[in-house]
């Protein structure tokens, strides 16, 4: 059972006043998914369900350029649309910059990864990184969420910077 985070204290963060009106508007309860209702809600950005293998094990198509597990699930050229930009700038609920694809953040500053490598990651400091020229798929679930706003828990990202920097002899 996951464990959630402690509240979130808005006063100490100083966010801006966008970012408290899209963290509390409703406010997230990360007890959520504990109940059946909202396992069978169909939420798409919110309630997918896995742990670290079965969302590699599904994300690795794109790391595969569409194929998994000698299945093409994708063409090659679907999975290029991924990583021609559609935005990159500042967010304006985070702070930090981002650049993005279809569906997934590219490599940034705040994300330093390879040239066809893509992103994204969850509520409470899950992530997944996909790199085709690695071809390599690592992802980080975790059992006790975070406190932070998604940009505060670096315990996914030290993890998939390790391996990916361990592939590069780095």
């Amino acid at each position: 059972m996951v464990i959630p985070p402690p509240p979130l204290d808005l006063e100490n963060l100083n966010p801006s006043e966008l970012a408290i009106r899209a963290m509390t508007n409703p406010p997230i309860d990360a007890t959520y998914p504990r109940h059946e209702w909202w396992r069978r809600a169909e939420i798409p950005a919110a309630n997918g369900h896995g742990n670290a293998r079965s969302v590699a094990a599904v994300q690795s198509i794109v790391a595969g350029r569409g194929e998994a597990r000698g299945v093409r699930l994708l063409s090659a050229e679907g999975c290029d649309r991924i990583f021609k930009e559609q935005i990159h700038g500042t967010d304006l609920i985070l702070g930090t910059e981002y650049r993005f694809g279809k569906g997934y953040g590219l490599s940034s500053s705040m994300m330093p990864i390879g040239p066809r490598a893509c992103f994204w990651g969850g509520y409470g400091g899950s992530l997944i990184v996909m790199d085709q020229d690695a071809d390599l798929t690592v992802c980080y679930a975790m059992n006790k969420m975070d406190g932070g706003l998604a940009v505060g828990d670096m315990r996914g990202a030290n993890i998939v910077m390790a391996a990916v920097l361990g592939l590069a002899g780095g």
